[in-house]
């Protein structure tokens, strides 16, 4: 029986994850398979990827065969080349501590690499954001200055067609008045005062007041 060490495709469309499987080869690809050894999310950066890589060497050791991307992810996680270090120590080409040191110094220079490359990604991803930023700005600026200027005509439009409209008026209004008829309104006469005479006051003529009779009372 052949067997192959595999992804099994899980999750919903356009988010997927993997199980990290050793399957038959002649099973389906999301059928049955021997025994789960770890798990695997493209989406994430760096990859999430949990691999049990004991039970992966051991099954390296028994003949399994990865497929393309499980080996690139058994090469990530440094399996290939412990199997490789552990074919030196049995073809006596190294001792165990020395192949033991050779993965230490490996593992130190993978982290590094991938701390490096995690960095390297979230700079990335700022310079984006900032670029993003910039030019959102640009374009909004471009945008303010056209509403402005479309604004501006639309008032000088505006200003342009009162003028017009007034100017119009006012010849309208000069026209009808050089056009209509001139009434001369007669001046009414104004009526001679006739001077009355005063008639003179006649003179007062004082009467002399008769002097009074002193009559003797009969005896």
């Amino acid at each position: 029986m052949s067997v192959k060490i595999r992804l099994q495709r899980h999750g919903r469309k356009q988010s997927p994850y993997y199980h990290i499987v050793v399957a038959d080869s002649r099973a389906p690809r999301d059928g049955k398979f021997i025994e789960n050894i770890g798990y695997y999310k493209p989406q994430t950066v760096p990859a999430t990827i949990e691999l049990d890589s004991d039970k992966a060497l051991t099954w390296l050791e028994k003949g399994a065969q990865p497929t393309d991307t499980c080996r690139a992810i058994l090469s990530y996680k440094g399996v290939l080349y412990k199997h490789h270090l552990n074919g030196g120590v049995r073809k006596g080409a190294l001792t165990a501590e020395q192949a033991e040191e050779k993965f230490g110094k490996w593992t130190a220079s993978k982290e590094s690499k991938v701390d490096i490359h995690v960095e390297n990604f979230k700079k990335s991803l700022s310079e984006k954001a900032t670029a993003a930023l910039a030019e959102e700005t640009k374009v909004k600026q471009a945008r303010a200055a056209k509403l402005a200027e479309k604004l501006k005509a639309a008032e000088d439009a505006k200003v342009a067609a009162i003028i017009a409209e007034t100017a119009s008026a006012e010849e309208t209004l000069v026209a009808e008045v050089s056009e209509a008829p001139v009434v001369e309104t007669p001046v009414a006469e104004v009526p001679v005062v006739v001077e009355t005479p005063i008639a003179e006051v006649p003179a007062v003529v004082e009467t002399p007041i008769a002097e009074a009779t002193t009559e003797t009372p009969a005896e």
